[in-house]
């Protein structure tokens, strides 16, 4: 039994998976997926980002991760990343061609670790997550900044912040156990009482960072492709594939 050929949808939900590392958001809500091209060999995607100077390890990391989320389509075919208009394109596309690596890619320019940066960032997205759950919390019940050190993860309500909040902690490798505490470090470890309201405030400032730093984006992105076939925060989509080459996925 033979399956429909990828599509342009299946390739969109996986660039979907693929995250801005500071912003937290996925490059398709962001307007970072230019254009999506699928023939017979693969598929070609163009990336685009708000200006030509972003960090150069920011722009490789999603390049890169687009990439493997995109090989991990079964059948895909040959994957080809191509980031347009960045200082660093043609450095970033030979080494995403290459497959040579962050460090093969910018070689002594290569000054910081790759798996450091995401580690910092997944942190900053549990802490945001974690920040957007509790300020929910608080607002709508009857809890208080004091009752916040014994919560566990069985007091916050279903819902979509929920699950932001359980996927940043998979992602930093905390407890999902529904009787773990919330309020907790980087490591698990529970927040002292007494430094509860500081650590509050400070993850309250880095959500607000993050969500003001995505609007910015956004605004810089639609400003530098205003006049452009790029404008559009809706990637074009387009299948030039044969009807006789198409790719197919078996399926048993």
């Amino acid at each position: 039994m033979t399956a429909a050929p990828v599509s342009g949808s299946d390739v969109l939900a996986a660039l979907g998976t693929v995250v801005d590392p500071e912003l937290d958001e996925p490059i398709t809500d962001l307007g970072f997926v230019r254009s999506v091209v699928l023939d017979d060999d693969g598929v070609t995607v163009h990336l685009r980002l708000p200006t030509a100077f972003c960090s150069p390890n920011f722009a490789y990391l999603m390049a890169s991760d687009a990439q493997d989320a995109l090989r991990a389509i079964e059948d895909i075919g040959h994957v080809r990343i191509l980031l347009d208009d960045h200082h660093d394109s043609g450095k970033i596309n030979r080494g995403l061609a290459a497959d040579a690596g962050y460090r093969g890619t910018f070689g002594s320019e290569a000054e910081e670790n790759l798996d450091e940066l995401r580690r910092t960032f997944r942190r900053k997205a549990h802490l945001a997550a974690l920040e957007r759950c509790l300020e929910n919390l608080l607002k709508h019940s009857e809890l208080t900044v004091d009752d916040i050190p014994s919560l566990t993860l069985s007091d916050i309500p279903p819902g979509r912040q929920k699950a932001a909040l359980i996927r940043r902690r998979l992602d930093i490798g905390l407890s999902l156990c529904p009787a773990s505490r919330v309020f907790v470090d980087d490591d698990g470890r529970p927040i002292p009482r007494a430094a509860v309201p500081m650590r509050l405030r400070f993850a309250k400032s880095v959500r607000i960072s993050m969500e003001g730093n995505a609007h910015f984006c956004r605004g810089l992105l639609a400003t530098r492709y205003a006049d452009g076939d790029g404008g559009s925060a809706t990637p074009r989509v387009a299948d030039v594939r044969t009807s006789c080459s198409a790719i197919v996925r078996r399926v048993s």
